[in-house]
Formats: structure tokens, C-alpha cells, sequence
């Protein structure tokens, strides 16, 4: 009789959450801790690498996340980082782009998994116009659910990488 009613409070505390077992939480997208890559108005240089580090989250299960880099020279914003950057050079970056680097990549996340510790190296092209970009982080669940951030990071070729 113990053992139906353990099953019973385990079948009420799995379901208690999610009505009908649907999943209606979005995913989280957290610092991977001291290795969180890139951090906003992180500076990097054309032709280095971004070593990205970031941890999801799910409450059922995570499904598949995508890193998009796009120019920011005509300084819209995306609401998910608070603060402005400021950079040494960066009345030398404004205008209209002539080369931005453009990068849009979907990668899976294996089934099953509620965490999981993203990390992709993304090599940055010579020659594209340094300034201002977008680094967009998206992780989406099983269930559709989505999550965004956006981090500001900038490109010049006097800059050091962190």
C-alpha cells in the first residue's frame, strides 16, 4: 500500500507543475561561471576566436540553441543587457557598413538533457568591419519555449582579447 501511494505523490509532484504534463516554462540561459563567453562589451579581434561558454536550463528538457552575430552600427538595441559600452575607438567604427560579419548557426543539444554547458568556438573573419556587434544567444526547450540574450562585443584590431 506504501509503495501505491509513493507512486501516487510522485505522479502528482511530476505533473504539479506543468497542467495536462505540458511544458509552459521557458528555458534559462546562464553563466557558465568564470568561463562565460563573451560577456558584454567584451572586445575581440578579427581573425581571433570567440571560445562561447554559456549554461541552459530547462525544467523537462532543453532542444536546440542558436548564436547569431550581426553588425550594430546603426546602434539599435535588443533590450536583454543593460548599459551602454563604451570603447576607444569606437568614433573610428560608425557609419554605414561596408563588410560586417554576418553569422546566424542553429546547434543541437542532445535529448533528454534539462542542463547543458554550451561551448562552440567561433573563429571571427580578418577581414570584416570592426565596431559594434550583436552576439544574440538563443536556447529553445522541447516544448517550443524560447529564450533570448543579447551581449554587445566589440571588434577592432587594437583591441586584446579577454
Amino acid at each position: 500500500m506504501k509503495q501505491l501511494f509513493y507512486i501516487f505523490i510522485s505522479f502528482i509532484l511530476l505533473y504539479a507543475c506543468t497542467p495536462d504534463g505540458k511544458d509552459l516554462q521557458a528555458p534559462e540561459i546562464l553563466s557558465a561561471g568564470e568561463q562565460t563567453c563573451p560577456l558584454n562589451c567584451q572586445e575581440f579581434t578579427p581573425g581571433g576566436l570567440i571560445e562561447f561558454a554559456y549554461l541552459f536550463r530547462d525544467n523537462v528538457e532543453l532542444g536546440n540553441f542558436n548564436i547569431e552575430i550581426h553588425s550594430n552600427s546603426d546602434h539599435h538595441t535588443h533590450g536583454t543587457e543593460a548599459g551602454e559600452c563604451e570603447h576607444e575607438h569606437e568614433e573610428e567604427h560608425t557609419g554605414t557598413p561596408v563588410n560586417p560579419w554576418v553569422f546566424n548557426r542553429d546547434y543541437p543539444i542532445p535529448s533528454g538533457q534539462t542542463q547543458y554547458k554550451a561551448q562552440v568556438r567561433i573563429p571571427i573573419p580578418e577581414e570584416v568591419d570592426e565596431g559594434e556587434y550583436h552576439f544574440m544567444i538563443r536556447v529553445t526547450d522541447a516544448a517550443g519555449w524560447q529564450s533570448i540574450r543579447s551581449v554587445a562585443i566589440y571588434l577592432s584590431s587594437s583591441s586584446h582579447s579577454l
